[in-house]
């Protein structure tokens, strides 16, 4: 099921992008395992494990990577698997005995995918760190926030998932791709601070042309300088999105606002940007949230109602696409993207430490006199 069908995945447990790729590949029909620490099991997060959707679709067990026997019982679930997914830093798989050069001696082909903020070498390799600090560095975190304030982080989305799990989940895929070529796998070195970089490619792009002004944040087309880009609020108080970047767009704004050329200084004057939005300002505020729904929505203003999470789950359009499916009895968001030959679905909920211990071993090829003995030494615990 899904266009990943067959292909095996081993995830040492870890939290923000390696779960949340591990989720993303077992949406796309992977058999992800997710390998936790025994220590975990009876323990509960901030949040119950039922809602961490991070963990859905893959079962779980717990081995204790301190005993050598958990080491063992990994290194033989990498033998069988096409990739590993890890998220220590830099060091840690190798002094637990599961680094590259021994898991590529039991199994040449498999993919090692590596996730840290700041990659697997460097001055600062080896200190803590969260998203927020990731994109610190690549230079994201300095384009986003008001004019007059400081940078805003934008949750974890920009270092954790996009710069971090989406990479990874295209490096070891393209790796996979190149493995079954060449019968050679190889080590995926994923970096929050590269990723994020990334990301940021057309805007260093405008840095280098003189176009981006990075002295002045709100004075970009696309960080809330440019009148047409940016978000308003309604008389309700509540709030909306408009992106009328090209002229055609734009001038269906002004006709949906009844304003005039001469209401609005040009489009591209710069200097006169914070004069329109003030004028747009006062527009959209003669009008509550869903009147100005009912008059944009359905048109190419380029328009989009600033929804909460729960409203989102029942917006119309979300509902008939069936972005969010119910699983475990609550609303999450679906498998993507989505695939005409090979359709994807949630196979599980979220999953706690050590659930699936025995029932997993087995499904890998472990007797049950093993999985026995295994969890007599310590070495695996089921939950």
């Amino acid at each position: 099921m899904g266009p990943l069908e067959g292909v095996k995945v081993v995830e040492l447990a870890g939290i923000g992008p390696g779960p949340h790729c591990c989720m993303l590949l077992a949406d796309m029909g992977a058999d992800v395992i997710r390998v936790d620490r025994s220590a975990n099991v009876g323990r509960t997060g901030a949040i119950p494990d039922k809602f961490n959707n991070l963990t859905r679709g893959r079962p779980n067990l717990a081995v204790d990577l301190k005993n050598p026997e958990g080491v063992e019982t990994v290194l033989k679930l990498c033998e069988e698997a096409d990739i590993l997914i890890e998220g220590f830093r830099p060091g840690v798989l190798e002094r637990l005995g599961i680094g590259p050069k021994v898991l590529h001696e039991r199994n040449p082909k498999l993919i090692v995918g590596r996730m840290t903020g700041w990659g697997q070498s460097g001055p600062i390799a080896h200190t803590a760190g969260h998203d927020i600090n990731y994109i610190s560095l690549s230079g994201a975190l300095s384009c986003i926030g008001p004019v007059d304030g400081a940078p805003t982080p934008p949750l974890n989305l920009v270092g954790d998932f996009g710069g971090g799990s989406l990479y990874l989940a295209m490096g070891v895929l393209a790796a996979y791709i190149s493995a079954q070529k060449t019968g050679k796998g190889q080590v995926v070195d994923t970096s929050m601070v590269e990723g994020s970089a990334s990301l940021l490619a057309a805007m260093f792009g405008a840095l280098a042309a003189g176009t981006w002004k990075e002295d002045k944040r709100g004075y970009n087309r696309l960080d809330g300088g440019a009148h047409y880009y940016g978000v308003f609020e309604t008389k309700d108080g509540r709030h909306v999105s408009i992106g009328s970047i090209e002229p055609q767009f734009y001038a269906l704004l002004k006709e949906k606002t009844g304003l005039s050329d001469s209401d609005l200084y040009p489009q591209g004057d710069r200097d006169h940007w914070p004069d329109n939005r003030a004028k747009l300002a006062e527009v959209f505020k003669t009008k509550t949230r869903q009147e100005w729904v009912d008059l944009m929505e359905d048109s190419d203003v380029c328009f989009g109602s600033v929804l909460t999470m729960s409203e989102a789950m029942e917006h119309h359009h979300n509902v008939a696409r069936e972005t969010f499916v119910e699983v475990d009895g609550y609303k999450q968001p679906a498998p993507a993207p989505r695939f005409s030959g090979t359709p994807t679905k949630v196979r599980m909920g979220a999953s706690s430490a050590g659930q699936h211990t025995r029932e997993t071993l087995k499904a890998w090829g472990f007797s049950s006199d093993e999985v026995s003995r295994l969890e007599v030494s310590g070495a695996v615990k089921q939950a």
